[in-house]
C-alpha cells in the first residue's frame, strides 16, 4: 500500500513539474527576477516590441511575470500555482497551463480556458544538461522548433513544418554577458526574411 501511494504521489508531482526556466536559459543560479526588453531592429533603429518583467522560485522556475508593450499596455500575466500555471490577458479568457512529465527528457504542456476547452499544446525535449532541444506543436501551427548551441551557447533557432519543409532560420548571437555568465544583449536574425530583433536581459 504504501508503495502505491509512493508511486501516485510521485506521479502528481511529475505533472505539475517543470524545467527551471534558469537551466533553459543557461542562466547561473541565484537569480531571483529580471527584466527583458525586446526590439525590432530596421535600418539599426531600435523600436520596443515588448517588455517582460520576471520573478522567479528559489529552484529558478518563473513565480510570477507581467509582459507589457511599447505603451506599457498589459499583454500577459503569469502566475505560478501549485498544480498549473495562469496565464491571465487583457482581451480573451485566462488560461490553465498543466506540465505533465514523459519518458526520454519530455514533457507536455497543455493549456485550457475555466470550461475546460484545450487553447494549445506543445511538447518539449530537453537536452541532458536541462536546455532545450526542440518544441513541437501539437495544436495550432503543427511546426517543430529546433535549438542549436555552441560552446553552451544558443546558436540557431530551425523551424520546419509538419512535412519537414522549412518555415524560418534564425541565428542567435549573445554579444554581451555579465560576469556570471548571462546573456545581456541577444541579437536574433532570420535568414529567410532578415527581419531583426535584440533582445535586452537584466537579472537581479
Amino acid at each position: 500500500m504504501r508503495v502505491l501511494l509512493f508511486f501516485i504521489l510521485l506521479l502528481t508531482l511529475q505533472s505539475c513539474a517543470t524545467k527551471k526556466y534558469t537551466k533553459t536559459r543557461m542562466l547561473p543560479e541565484g537569480i531571483k527576477s529580471a527584466t527583458e526588453e525586446t526590439y525590432v531592429v530596421v535600418n539599426n533603429q531600435k523600436k520596443l516590441l515588448q517588455k517582460k518583467q520576471m520573478v522567479f522560485t528559489g529552484n529558478g522556475r518563473i513565480k510570477y511575470s507581467k509582459t507589457v508593450d511599447s505603451l506599457g499596455n498589459l499583454l500577459q500575466e503569469t502566475k505560478k500555482k501549485l498544480w498549473f500555471v495562469l496565464e491571465s490577458y487583457p482581451d480573451k479568457e485566462r488560461y490553465y497551463c498543466k506540465t505533465r512529465w514523459k519518458p526520454d527528457q519530455r514533457e507536455r504542456i497543455s493549456c485550457y480556458t475555466q470550461k475546460q476547452y484545450k487553447r494549445n499544446e506543445a511538447i518539449y525535449h530537453y537536452n541532458s544538461d536541462g536546455t532545450i532541444n526542440k518544441i513541437v506543436d501539437n495544436f495550432t501551427t503543427f511546426h517543430t522548433q529546433y535549438f542549436y548551441y555552441k560552446n553552451k551557447e544558443l546558436t540557431k533557432i530551425v523551424t520546419k513544418d509538419k512535412n519537414g519543409n522549412l518555415v524560418d532560420e534564425v541565428l542567435v548571437n549573445c554579444e554581451t554577458k555579465d560576469e556570471k555568465g548571462s546573456c545581456l544583449k541577444e541579437t536574433r536574425i532570420s535568414t529567410k526574411t532578415n527581419h531583426k530583433e535584440e533582445i535586452l536581459f537584466s537579472p537581479i
